[in-house]
């Protein structure tokens, strides 16, 4: 095993004249759970195709599992899940048929009552998968995912449609999961919720990466007050220090850090 689930250095991709990577570098751990943030046209679903092995580079160097992934063969693929932004296959099977089908593949798969249970589908395991909402179909493909107890897991938008109750219950089957998760997803709540980092990526190229705490100096406070204003790390000492200068409450105090949405559409700029 190597020391890192996924090294990428140098990685270049372009479609004709258009260059969608541009010499990205990427390290996840594992167990890591990742998020890869960017605007559309950022370069992420080059990115993750080539990691899964699903699309050709043009250069750079690159590890997943300690195995280069446009040489990979059964064995390794069978140590990724990937969840796509959207399927529409196995219409007339039933949920468990199909969740069924697919453990087949995998040499120790997770228990169908487990993977049902795990996505929330456990009372609908005998509809027909042409029946299902939006969001169960959604829950499915984690559930498709996940099954064969992947060591690296690929999630690719995987809450849309979900609403925010099933949004919050999908985060918590992730937080138990005991794998590392490469996370693309537009909701910034999510990627604060599940991230142990976040990779920020805008014209083919990292421009932040940090934990969703210190992204982009997000740790870095505003403290205003009547008389003036203070940038600092530590807020709580600024306080202290200007109640002693006033003799008790600070007039006009307030402390404000910026969201993640704030710092992230700071960091990709233009590239909206």
């Amino acid at each position: 095993m190597t020391d890192d689930a996924v090294r990428v250095r140098g990685l270049r991709k372009s479609y004709r004249d258009t260059v969608a990577v541009d010499g990205l570098d990427l390290t996840i751990a594992h167990g890591e759970v990742r998020a890869l943030l960017g605007p559309n046209g950022a370069g992420k679903t080059s990115t993750v195709e080539i990691l899964e092995g699903h699309r050709p580079r043009d250069g750079g160097d690159v590890s997943v599992l300690g195995v280069d992934p446009a040489h990979a063969g059964v064995a390794w693929r069978r140590e990724i899940g990937i969840v796509l932004q959207s399927t529409a296959d196995g219409a007339e099977l039933t949920v468990a048929e199909l969740i069924a089908h697919v453990a087949r593949y995998f040499p120790r798969p997770r228990g169908l009552a487990e993977t049902l249970e795990l996505v929330g589908l456990t009372d609908k395991r005998d509809s027909r998968i042409r029946k299902l909402s939006g969001g169960q179909r959604r829950r499915l493909d984690v559930g498709l995912g996940i099954v064969g107890r992947p060591r690296l897991l690929f999630l690719d938008e995987p809450t849309t449609g979900f609403d925010p109750v099933a949004r919050r219950q999908f985060w918590s089957t992730v937080r138990g999961l005991d794998t590392t998760v490469l996370l693309t997803t537009h909701y910034l709540e999510e990627a604060e919720a599940l991230a142990d980092r976040v990779t920020v990526i805008a014209d083919g190229r990292v421009v932040a990466e940090g934990t969703p705490d210190t992204l982009g100096a997000r740790d870095v406070a505003t403290v205003v007050w009547r008389d003036g204003r203070e940038q600092t790390a530590d807020p709580a000492a600024v306080v202290a220090r200007l109640s002693a200068a006033y003799g008790g409450q600070v007039p006009g105090l307030s402390v404000v850090r910026p969201s993640l949405e704030d710092v992230y559409l700071d960091l990709i700029g233009g590239s909206r």
